[in-house]
């Protein structure tokens, strides 16, 4: 008995000796390596990995993706060779601060929790690089750079496991060494062999257009001067016009606008809709619009890369599109992809892309004529062949293809802050769960929604560009939404549609680019109001579950 005791004894000792050493381990790991984000990926047995989506979220967040010192005086700027990089592949960043030293920190963007964000890569130290100035085009008012000494960052690429650099929206937040000012450069990694259910655009082509930065934009009210005809992007991303926003310097339009304060919120759209589709767990991966318009195709399967999704999503503010981009788009829809456009005033000016002038690389400079379509040279060169690339709106001539013929609605105006209102034609599906579906139930069987006593309201999500049907849309189009908004001294209605085509795919438009505001409550209180709604989610979840189902029964026939 006493030998039995001593044994024990001399394990006990042996266990608490292991377990000292662990814990003088972990110590000394946390004391060397305080930021667990840095470069450390969870390992998480293969049969959770099916959804990459769900996997990275479950990964240690950060809120230090924030800005805290955003350099308003341009103290540190940058701008990426790519708006997107498939992983695998190289991206560069090139960096200009006259400070002689900074950092690169690269984060995903998401939920992760509510944090927002996780950090991919350790601190990047560099030595900070005076750039030369722009290179002008007076004619166009095109600014360019040509800037040097590129940090390359090569995204690694396992065949096998998604969840390593997953796709998704980055920033790459560049800290100078001595006065802390803080800018981001955004990218876009793509998965272009990965069948996700969910593919989501981000509307590069529209942060680009309103980009004033080195003084010209496709716009008159923040150019110097006349507006410019071509936008390059190889430049940075401007600050807001609101200071208030400089949180969101260099990453476009993704977390905050450059729309002037006076007409709307600063916050931006596409964000709100990336924290509420990967809080929810959606099986997505991301691309920009400048890969709708190269539609890649894939070498294993042989198909375009829209097909190899089964919706495909536009969010917030999608104005500027290329005929390649409908093009794709359109026969994607036609092949029953589905689409999802939360947002508003899209496809409304056509641009074409052009290769850089410095570079040569293809796609980095976009041309848009605009309201001086005229002085478009495909206008001028009495060539009717190629009038169909007329810059224009799309609705007008020479192109003649109105955006509703696509998108069941098309833009009518800005400036509005208003609630949606839901039309007693309504599907029940969408509503299903919602606690408007009582409400609906009552209003159909009245012949004006108006008159029910309870409406069907979904407050503050309707703005702040509207769009309406105008009779270009298809036959079996269901106007699911009639707002009213005010509209100098009178009323006017705003617009939300769902058809479903030949094919199968369904085509849901909400109208407003508000929309993502009622799914997620980022940029609360800085920059807005909270418009949190839970029937808006309901009815989110309601159009992708009918998209996934709806693909999933087309390719069973």
């Amino acid at each position: 008995m006493t030998v039995n005791i001593i044994v024990l004894i001399k394990k006990l000792n042996n266990t608490i000796k292991v377990l000292a050493v662990a814990l003088l381990i972990l110590i000394l790991t946390l004391l060397i390596f305080p930021d667990t984000n840095q470069a450390v990926d969870i390992n998480i047995p293969k049969h959770y990995r099916k959804n990459p989506i769900v996997v990275e979220n479950l990964k240690t967040g950060t809120t230090h993706w924030q800005l805290t010192n955003p350099a308003t005086k341009r103290e540190i700027e940058g701008y990426a060779s790519l708006t997107s990089v498939n992983r695998g592949d190289k991206i560069k960043f090139f960096v200009n601060t006259k400070e002689p030293t900074y950092t690169i920190e690269i984060f995903r963007m998401g939920w992760y929790g509510n944090k927002g964000g996780r950090q991919i890569t350790p601190v990047i130290k560099r030595k900070g690089v005076k750039q030369p100035p722009p290179i002008v085009d007076p004619a166009t008012g095109l600014i360019e750079c040509d800037w040097k000494d590129p940090y390359v960052l090569k995204i690694p690429d396992n065949p096998d496991n998604s969840t390593v650099w997953t796709s998704g929206i980055y920033l790459a937040k560049l800290t100078a060494g001595t006065s802390g000012k803080q800018s981001y450069i955004i990218f876009v990694v793509r998965d272009d062999t990965r069948a996700s259910d969910i593919l989501f655009q981000s509307s590069v082509t529209t942060y680009q257009a309103y980009n004033n930065w080195g003084g010209m934009s496709l716009y008159r009210w923040n150019s110097r001067g006349k507006q410019a005809y071509k936008v390059s992007f190889n430049r940075p991303y401007t600050l807001s016009p609101n200071r208030a926003a400089a949180y969101g310097v260099g990453a476009g339009e993704f977390l905050t606008n450059f729309q002037p304060k006076r007409r709307t919120s600063s916050a931006g759209w596409e964000y709100n809709m990336v924290r509420w589709l990967e809080r929810q767990g959606y099986d997505v991966t991301y691309s920009t619009d400048i890969d709708t318009h190269e539609n890649r195709l894939d070498p294993y399967s042989g198909k375009s890369m829209l097909l190899l999704h089964k919706a495909f999503l536009s969010v917030g503010h999608d104005e500027y599109w290329s005929w390649q981009m409908r093009q794709n788009v359109e026969a994607a829809r036609d092949a029953g992809v589905n689409l999802g456009f939360f947002s508003s005033n899209s496809c409304y000016w056509q641009i074409r892309l052009e290769p850089s002038q410095i570079t040569g690389n293809i796609n980095r400079t976009i041309v848009a004529y605009k309201e001086n379509a005229a002085l478009d040279p495909y206008a001028r060169d009495k060539d009717p062949s190629n009038d169909y690339l007329v810059t224009t709106v799309w609705r007008k001539k020479p192109v003649n293809l109105p955006e509703d013929a696509l998108i069941g609605v098309m833009y009518q105006t800005f400036q509005v802050n208003a609630d949606i209102v839901i039309n007693h034609t309504a599907p029940n599906w969408l509503l299903t769960d919602t606690q408007l579906m009582q409400n609906h139930s009552q209003a159909s069987t009245s012949k004006d929604l108006q008159s029910s006593s309870k409406q069907i309201r979904l407050e503050g999500l309707l703005g702040y560009e509207v769009d309406r049907m105008f009779g270009n849309a298809p036959y079996n189009t269901i106007r699911v939404a009639h707002s009213p908004y005010r509209y100098g001294r009178g009323i006017r209605y705003a617009d939300m549609t769902v058809y479903t085509t030949d094919s199968g795919a369904i085509v849901f438009a909400t109208g407003s680019m508000q929309w993502s505001w009622g799914l997620d409550d980022y940029n609360v209180p800085q920059l807005r109001s909270s418009v949190l709604n839970a029937d808006a989610q309901i009815m989110t979840r309601n159009v992708l579950a009918q998209m996934l189902k709806q693909e999933t029964e087309n390719s069973e026939q």
